[in-house]
């Protein structure tokens, strides 16, 4: 527990001393100076729900600062590989990474940048790859939704939805419009869909410069995995498709539907994990279930699910 209190502290001191240039933003950043007290409180969070204590301390310093916001990618190689990467842009990351990272993973419960970090290190170690993390959590709409329970009700809404898949396929046929189309003729998606973070996933996924095998996701982060996926489906189902043939999912801790096209899907879930159950669609079977393992994956904390140990034993099986 001491490495990963260490951690913690070495990013609430970052933000302590970044804080007079948050204060004073460039005009393009705007309003991400009043989003500190959030992610002061998303730190919390990291520590409480990953594994922080494999980030270091240099690692922490440097993701701590208002600039790794929502939707920032992150490049995280295995323990020991180097230290991780902030991309500025989509364009970056294809132009410095391309096709060398063919993994990307999603984390949830509100967390910052250190918590994407922790988690990808964390699936990073299982592969032995460097594994490319999506920030998500740090919006005010975010922070609105945790206020009024949004974790409970991702499931719920998620299992709504594909309830009326039927009217998709009326859609698609042309029997009815498209109610969520622009002028343009653009599907413009869900809330969910037009968020930073499931953007930025959608916009990874979508390029053809890059070839991903791998999507994973903890908690909220497979909310947005399935969200991207639904977008790209809307808007490039051909993509979609060459996807679904080349890729596996794995979800840690929250069942969520995913595009009838993806059949290499791997259910996640702590056996004693009732706040993922409320998050999760009761009618999907966990094909991993981890012994006495609630929610967190902090490997600090007692009844942690462990990340890595968990991913190594689904290679071994050659679902992975």
């Amino acid at each position: 527990m001491q490495n990963s209190l260490q951690v913690l502290q070495s990013t609430q001191l970052a933000r302590v001393q970044s804080a007079p240039v948050a204060m004073s933003p460039p005009p393009a950043l705007g309003s991400e100076a009043y989003l500190e007290a959030v992610r002061q409180r998303n730190a919390i969070l990291d520590w409480l729900f990953y594994d922080i204590g494999v980030v270091t301390q240099s690692e922490a310093r440097a993701l701590s600062p208002w600039l790794a916001a929502e939707g920032a990618i992150l490049v995280v190689p295995p323990t020991g590989d180097g230290e991780l990467q902030l991309c500025a842009s989509i364009e970056e990351f294809v132009d410095l990474h391309g096709k060398k990272v063919q993994a990307v993973a999603v984390a949830g419960v509100g967390s910052s940048a250190l918590g994407a970090a922790a988690f990808a290190r964390n699936v990073a170690d299982a592969l032995d790859e460097s594994v490319a993390a999506v920030v998500s959590g740090y919006g005010l709409a975010d922070l609105a939704t945790e206020a009024l329970g949004g974790f409970f009700l991702f499931g719920a809404a998620n299992s709504l939805r594909h309830r009326f898949e039927w009217l998709d396929r009326l859609r698609e046929s042309g029997a009815i419009a498209d109610p969520g189309a622009s002028a343009s003729g653009t599907a413009t998606g869900s809330p969910m869909q037009r968020s930073k973070d499931t953007r930025t996933v959608q916009a990874l996924l979508s390029h053809k410069g890059l070839a991903l095998n791998l999507l994973i996701g903890h908690s909220k982060g497979n909310l947005v995995v399935s969200e991207a996926l639904y977008g790209l489906k809307a808007v490039d189902p051909a993509r979609l498709n060459k996807l679904a043939r080349q890729s596996r999912i794995v979800t840690i801790s929250a069942k969520i539907a995913m595009p009838a096209e993806f059949e290499r899907i791997t259910d996640v879930m702590g056996q004693i994990d009732g706040f993922g159950a409320l998050n999760s669609r009761w009618d999907f079977t966990t094909e991993v279930k981890v012994p006495l393992a609630w929610h967190h994956t902090n490997t600090q904390l007692p009844m942690h699910l462990p990340v890595t140990q968990t991913l190594k034993s689904i290679r071994m099986t050659g679902d992975l």
